[in-house]
């Protein structure tokens, strides 16, 4: 008999996916994919400013008409595991337990990792501005700058806007002789992995093998990608053919999409001369 635990585990999942997350400061879930794998996000230009006149019967101007853009978003990615505990390792009373730390552990140590590092791919394609040059420890802060000063130029507030740095990025500019922290890194940081923040943008430092080739800096609003993730199924199968004890089956869908009308919050930074030096 299988039992499917997707639904109470569900909100377990939510919470440490979270808390293990690095990429979930740089994303949000504003849009709605429960039950459904595909939605559709409306997006309405604006109008041109006119000089208003005392006369004539077009005093507005000439009116525009204002035709909405649809961008259709489909979850891609479904996924699955399956593993097995043996009844001689655990009795029926411990199966739960069990079935929910192996969950967790799962989670922790496999799916996190790889649905991190799908959306640092997927928010490096889609970045509104991708950048190569030479980073070492006199132009690593000035790199940073220049991405911030980008997002500001498009108006995108900072407030909401997270950076991610590779080792090497991180190494240079705590070298860079011009830098200025702002920030203790000696307090408790409520974002995974951060390690402090330069000039009000919190930074986190990201494994190399996170990152697509060559990328040292990435700049983001939470508004411009938008990540569900969802257990589709999480099952328990008690004594099946072959096996004395339990087989344990997981499905997820997850995906990461940029937003079209909010591409210009996102900045990246690659390296032709990743150095130390």
């Amino acid at each position: 008999m299988a039992i499917n635990y997707a639904s109470k585990y569900a909100q377990k999942i939510d919470e440490k996916f979270a808390r293990e997350s690095m990429t979930s400061p740089a994303v949000n879930n504003d849009y709605d994919f429960v039950g459904v794998k595909t939605v559709n996000v409306y997006s309405v230009p604006t109008a041109d400013m006119n000089d208003y006149s005392v006369t004539g019967t077009s005093r507005y101007g000439a009116p525009q008409e204002l035709e909405s853009n649809v961008q259709e978003l489909t979850m891609s990615k479904d996924r699955s595991f399956t593993f097995t505990i043996d009844r001689g390792t655990y009795n029926d009373t411990q199966m739960s337990n069990a079935a929910g730390a192996a969950l967790q552990r799962q989670i922790r140590e496999v799916v996190v990792p790889e649905i991190d590092k799908y959306r640092f791919e997927k928010i490096c394609t889609g970045a509104g501005k991708t950048v190569t040059g030479t980073l070492n420890k006199t132009t690593a802060y000035d790199t940073f700058l220049t991405g911030a000063s980008e997002l500001i130029e498009n108006n995108v507030p900072l407030a909401g806007c997270v950076a991610f740095v590779s080792t090497n990025f991180y190494k240079n500019i705590k070298e860079d002789a011009s830098f200025i922290r702002n920030g203790d890194m000696a307090q408790e940081m409520l974002i995974k992995g951060q390690v402090g923040s330069i000039d009000g943008i919190p930074v986190i430092v990201v494994p190399t093998s996170y990152l697509p080739e060559g990328v040292e800096l990435i700049i983001t609003n939470q508004s411009a990608v938008t990540a569900p993730v969802k257990l589709s199924e999480y099952k328990i199968h008690d004594n099946p053919p072959g096996i004395n004890g339990w087989l344990v089956e997981g499905r997820v869908y997850y995906d990461a999409f940029v937003l079209s009308q909010k591409k210009n919050a996102i900045y990246v930074f690659k390296s032709s001369t990743a150095t130390g030096n």
